[in-house]
């Protein structure tokens, strides 16, 4: 199992991060791959060099793709080759997630036209179906709303690729409730 986390400059720090780590935890191969270089910084100035830039990988090396959010959102959806990769992945019916403001990311691509989603609070119109849970699964695609439901969404990916026993595995080794 094989996972992508691309990164943008100005990136949520504690979305991406949660996320590559709970995966990792899970035992899960995750990738952080940077759009436009290797040393991306994030909303509130941490700086990480991404495992591989874009233009080194292709969407059939991946199993699923996870998109942060923060205003970072904004520059990955400035990118055709990552728009180019969601689209192969929707196509292919492989695990899409995307945190806070990105799902704006996957509604302007039409990959939401007839899903449930949720999205950061107060950008719900840019939804067609939103919902004010703070994760939603449906089909292919996992959703959540902001920094503060970081770990809920990484729990979440680990369910929907490893399955459940996984991720209640994690989650008491993690002490999550």
């Amino acid at each position: 199992m094989r996972v992508m986390v691309p990164l943008a400059n100005g990136f949520e720090e504690i979305e991406a991060l949660t996320i590559v780590d709970v995966l990792r935890r899970a035992g899960i191969e995750v990738e952080t791959v940077g759009i436009v270089g290797s040393v991306i910084q994030g909303a509130h100035g941490v700086k990480v060099m991404t495992d591989k830039r874009l233009m080194e990988v292709r969407a059939d090396q991946y199993d699923a793709i996870v998109l942060p959010g923060g205003s970072g959102y904004k520059n990955l959806a400035r990118s055709s080759i990552l728009m180019k990769m969601l689209k192969e992945f929707n196509a292919r019916n492989k695990v899409i997630g995307a945190i806070c403001a990105a799902p704006a990311i996957l509604a302007k691509e039409g990959l939401l036209d007839d899903k449930r989603a949720t999205i950061y609070p107060g950008m719900e119109k840019q939804l067609s179906y939103p919902r004010g849970n703070r994760v939603v699964v449906d089909g292919n695609i996992v959703t959540s709303q902001a920094p503060g439901t970081a770990m809920e969404l990484s729990l979440a990916l680990v369910k929907k690729l490893l399955g459940d026993k996984a991720m209640q595995k994690l989650k008491r080794e993690l002490v999550v409730e």
